[in-house]
């Protein structure tokens, strides 16, 4: 026997706020919604494939009259796929995420922020490719052949 992780849920004072929030950030769409409730997700959960094996799981945000009053127990980790880790916290930040203090310190390599409603999740290592521009010695300069490319076969 054995069991799928298929949703992570948030509660939360508005959920559709909140779903529109971490769907701009993670390029997620609405999956289905009603009174108090939105689900989000990268992919339309089917009961085949989630058998077939494990998939992401879907966010769900429901609505509940409390407030958050403590740090997080869980929070996801989010990394930038087409910009820096800097660049992809500028944009957070004007979505309406903040960053946050909760005693990680100064020396780290990642930035806890706060979703609108003050649920902490990280901005961590940024996933984009790297560009790297290797110089081409120019015949004449002295600079010897280019050995750091192999060219096609």
């Amino acid at each position: 026997m054995t069991s799928r992780f298929t949703e992570l849920v948030v509660d939360c004072h508005d959920p559709q706020r909140l779903a529109g929030f971490w769907c701009e950030v993670l390029d997620f769409t609405v999956l289905d919604q009603s009174e108090g409730k939105v689900e989000i997700g990268s992919w339309e959960p089917t009961v085949e494939a989630i058998r077939a094996g494990q998939m992401p799981p879907t966010l769900m945000f429901i609505q509940v009259p409390e407030g958050k009053t403590v740090k997080n127990r869980l929070h996801l980790d989010v990394s930038p796929i087409d910009a820096s880790t800097d660049d992809e916290v500028a944009r957070l930040l004007s979505l309406g995420a903040t960053t946050v203090d909760v005693g990680q310190g100064a020396a780290r390599s990642w930035t806890v922020m706060a979703d609108p409603e003050g649920n902490e999740f990280d901005v961590v290592r940024t996933l984009a490719p790297t560009t790297r521009v290797t110089p081409t010695a120019q015949p004449g300069f002295g600079a010897g052949p280019d050995r750091s490319r192999t060219s096609p076969a």
